[in-house]
């Protein structure tokens, strides 16, 4: 009897252990599967595109400027903007880069009687026009009206737009003497007939000062107007006049 209890015993502990062995090997097949996916995953994935090759730069070029009088031969490269080629490679360092995207107006300066923004403009596009920088704002020395203008009248604080400010104040008499209006002119077929502080606020609302002495410097160009000096000569940067029609 002892001996058919010991079978029956081994017997049940031998149904007891197959379920268990059968979990390990369903356990194991998992484990094995979930282990092998990112390999698989890894050899189905489409290899990356190679990276696209980077333009090699223009070779520089002569360009010929003519700044403030003075002609400049200077090797560029072709997407040299203006504002680059006269602070890093003429040395005329007055000319201020600001915004670097044609809102702040630091980097005014005059092409041919026009006033641009010289950060959005390339160097060799200007070549055989008369250009002025702030640099060339003064005569023999001496400081323009306007120039002077601006130190009476306070008209800047930290200077740093001052240079972009003074060019287009320049550019926006010398508009204002040849007949061109603007938005705050009340009759654009006769022109403006009077600078007034609302024609000077919106001629010189692309120059920002950041310090705030807008009051100041509308003050300083008013005065520079109404004492009859002209700050650059029409000829010296190429002012056409414009009659109204």
């Amino acid at each position: 009897m002892a001996r058919d209890n010991e079978c029956e015993h081994s017997g049940d502990e031998a149904a007891l252990r197959q379920p268990s062995r059968r979990r390990f090997l369903q356990s194991a097949a998992a484990a094995a599967t979930v282990g092998a996916a990112p390999h698989l995953r890894a050899q189905t994935e489409t290899p990356a595109a190679p990276a696209a090759r980077t333009p090699e730069p223009a070779p520089p070029r002569p360009v010929a400027l003519n700044v403030n009088g003075r002609t400049y031969a200077l090797q560029l490269e072709p997407r040299v903007t203006l504002l680059d080629a006269l602070r890093e490679y003429a040395g005329l360092m007055g000319t201020k880069k600001g915004c670097d995207r044609g809102q702040c107006g630091a980097c005014t300066v005059i092409a041919n009687g026009r006033r641009i923004n010289s950060c959005l403009t390339l160097a060799v596009m200007h070549e055989g026009e008369t250009i002025t920088t702030v640099e060339g704002l003064a005569t023999h020395g001496a400081l323009s009206p306007l120039q002077r203008a601006f130190i009476e009248h306070d008209a800047f604080q930290c200077g740093y737009c001052t240079p972009g400010q003074l060019c287009s104040a320049t550019a926006l008499l010398q508009e204002f003497r040849s007949g061109a209006a603007s938005v705050a002119t009340a009759d654009v077929r006769r022109g403006p007939i009077k600078l007034s502080d609302d024609e000077i606020r919106e001629r010189m609302s692309g120059n920002i000062c950041r310090c705030g002495a807008y009051a100041n410097i509308v003050a300083a160009i008013r005065a520079a107007h109404e004492g009859g000096d002209q700050n650059v000569s029409a000829t010296a940067i190429g002012v056409e006049r414009h009659d109204p029609a």
